[in-house]
């Protein structure tokens, strides 16, 4: 990856299209919210990949993602809760359960930051 300097900013072109990132909410999206996004949509794929390979018919999931930040602390991030609405038939809340274990063992982002940011995540069935 590559990024260039920018007005308020940095910017990086990639396959899909440029992406300013910024301080400062007009010149680009924050660091700290692709840190939060990384996380919790890392967990959303997984998710989703999980539920589909246990047969489960999911039509749509949403995810809210919040951050609690310590700004004595460099403004670092102490903790991510992610919350997931699952809209699907038949849904068995005991098969999502094992599903969420799954996804917090196997999304790469959510490895890569344990041990330094609390992340906890929970769902709600939406039929």
């Amino acid at each position: 990856m590559e990024f260039n300097m920018k007005d308020g900013g940095f910017y990086g072109d990639f396959s899909y299209g440029r992406l300013d990132i910024s301080g400062d909410e007009k010149y680009g999206i924050k660091p700290y919210q692709l840190l939060v996004s990384s996380v919790a949509v890392c967990s959303g794929g997984v998710l989703r990949k999980i539920l589909e390979k246990m047969r489960m018919e999911v039509q749509d999931i949403q995810i809210k993602a919040d951050a609690i930040r310590n700004i004595e602390k460099a403004n670092r991030i102490e903790s991510i809760k992610i919350h997931f609405d699952i809209k699907g038939k038949q849904l068995n809340e005991a098969k999502i359960v094992r599903a969420m274990n799954l996804t917090r063992k196997n999304c790469s982002m959510v490895q890569s930051v344990l041990g330094s940011i609390e992340v906890t995540e929970t769902f709600k069935i939406i039929e």
